[in-house]
């Protein structure tokens, strides 16, 4: 007779991209960097990160997790996100490659 297969215990890394506190994390952090271009972008210098993420805490953490609440399942598109996005080509013309 055959021993049972026994599944090896998924190592850290797995339970880590898995953990949806992990996730959460990451969510958070990618829309601090956005707020960090953005705000960077506005001054025409980089704020860098501390900053961005001390202004992104004060101003907008509380709107951002209660509308993720509100929503899981669904990305939130906030305006600034979709003004970021249009801004697919940021060479100057005389660099721009033609088509």
């Amino acid at each position: 007779m055959k021993a049972p297969e026994r599944k090896s215990p998924p190592n850290g890394e797995d339970l880590m991209q898995r953990s949806s506190l992990y996730q959460e994390f990451l969510a958070e952090r990618e829309e601090i960097l956005r707020h960090k271009w953005i705000e960077s972008e506005k001054r025409g210098y980089d704020i860098g990160f501390e900053r961005a993420l001390l202004d992104w805490i004060r101003n907008h953490r509380d709107k951002w997790r209660s509308e993720r609440r509100d929503s899981p399942d669904e990305p939130i598109e906030f305006p600034a996100t979709k003004r970021a996005r249009k801004r697919t080509n940021t060479r100057p013309p005389a660099i721009r490659r033609k088509k």
